[in-house]
């Protein structure tokens, strides 16, 4: 199903794109591959195919939350180049305004 050179036009002119007229003919080539390809794989016999919601084996694949000691706030600060040792906190530098 080939496209019009209106049609990648239009398309392009939605998405705010400039294209001179080789882009425009090359696009209209591959967005008509593209949807020739789409159409093929609509065509495709599913019938016996069960359908799927999730690709997941019914598995937990995370672990469990485990509750366990973190460091120190001292111990954590120690390497810190500005730490705010009244707060526990990390100070860096001003990144936005």
């Amino acid at each position: 199903m080939p496209l019009t050179r209106d049609e990648v036009a239009a398309v392009a002119a939605l998405a705010n794109l400039e294209l001179d007229a080789s882009e425009v003919e090359l696009f209209a080539q591959q967005l008509g591959e593209i949807l020739a390809y789409a159409d093929a794989v609509q065509k495709v016999d599913t019938a016996g195919v069960p359908p799927t919601a999730a690709i997941a084996t019914g598995h937990a694949v995370d672990r469990p939350d485990q509750l366990r000691a973190s460091l120190d706030i001292a111990d954590t600060l120690a390497n810190a180049p500005d730490p705010d040792d009244l707060h526990g906190l990390f100070r860096v530098p001003r990144v936005i305004g």
